[in-house]
């Protein structure tokens, strides 16, 4: 590598600041149109939009009939993104979601196996209550989520990109659920608690959404911008004091790292995909609030959607009531002071 003249690095910075000014444009327009439609929620717009544009998969938990879905195909209608949806259930196989092979015949009577793709095959799929469904049938959505592709009789399929996975989960611990393991928890870059919507929103989704017509949203970017903007995220440079913030966050939650409070009420905790999360996603709120590079504030922010899936409690601190949140919030305030 040759010493690059300074002219040459206040052009890339200039042309880093121009395009990371368009992209803040682009997704001010995303928020705007997705609040047509989905009223009140902006947290939860915003972490799932996060998820997307750091080019990660989501999980979005809460009660049924809270817009999760509704939220799904929006999303896909505005970044103009092809979306499909699939119903998780008891008896679904791997194959209702990969796609399976299918005899052909031709008119000489010679047969020959043809691949047909399953929903998979989409640039956002939405997963819907996902802690339905076998073992089997998780893990074959979540190896596609890891891997990109989808490999079938030794063959490989490529999914499309960009490839994103929003999968609900019903919190109630109903009968016949399987809860996600711990590893492929992991693979969504953070959880999205889903909760009721305040009354003023809730009055307004009564009016708006009982009559005739109900708004579409219409298709703000196309894929090839939202690759673009997820390119840029991860080339926007991180400052040492937030860098240092994400690893004194992540490493405070694990026990067994001289913090007094986790050695006490956690069992295990997130590992290194927590900071890689943070990594983006801290670059993607940034964007996400008009900002041009991301702050302390956006770890502090994301804490508890990036480390909430990813670590456990232990049996006495269940016992005392504690949730996951509590733990999280105090270490949050430890890194403030």
């Amino acid at each position: 590598m040759g010493m690059m003249n300074s002219t040459e690095t206040g052009l890339d910075e200039q042309a880093m600041i121009a395009s990371a000014e368009q992209a803040l444009g682009d997704i001010a327009s995303i928020r705007q149109e997705v609040s047509k439609v989905i009223f009140g929620q902006e947290g939860v717009v915003e972490k799932t939009l996060l998820a997307v544009l750091a080019g990660g998969h989501a999980l979005l938990v809460g009660v049924p009939g809270l817009a999760k879905t509704k939220l799904v195909t929006t999303l896909g209608d505005v970044l103009g993104i092809s979306s499909n949806r699939i119903q998780f259930t008891p008896d679904l196989m791997p194959s209702d979601i990969l796609g399976s092979e299918v005899m052909d015949q031709d008119e000489n009577g010679r047969r020959s196996f043809r691949f047909v793709k399953g929903p998979v095959f989409t640039q956002l799929l939405m997963a819907d209550e996902i802690n339905r469904a076998s073992p089997r049938t998780q893990s074959a959505l979540l190896q596609s989520m890891q891997e990109y592709h989808v490999t079938i009789a030794g063959q490989r399929f490529d999914l499309p990109a960009p490839f994103h996975v929003l999968a609900t989960q019903n919190p109630l611990e109903q009968e016949g659920t399987y809860p996600l393991p711990e590893a492929q928890l992991d693979r969504f870059l953070l959880q999205v608690d889903v909760g009721y919507p305040e009354l003023a929103d809730e009055r307004k989704i009564l009016l708006e959404t009982t009559g005739l017509h109900e708004t579409t949203p219409c298709a703000v970017i196309d894929a090839d911008r939202l690759l673009q903007i997820q390119k840029l995220i991860r080339q926007m440079p991180v400052s040492d004091g937030v860098v240092e913030a994400i690893l004194s966050l992540v490493r405070s939650a694990r026990p067994g790292q001289g913090n007094a409070s986790t050695d006490k009420h956690v069992a295990w905790g997130p590992g290194p995909r927590a900071g890689q999360a943070m990594m983006l996603c801290t670059r993607a709120r940034a964007l996400y609030e008009g900002r041009l590079a991301p702050s302390i504030d956006d770890v502090h922010a994301l804490a508890e959607p990036i480390l909430e899936h990813r670590m456990a409690l232990t049996f006495a601190a269940r016992a005392e009531g504690m949730s996951v949140r509590d733990v999280i919030a105090g270490l949050v305030k430890q890194t403030k002071a």
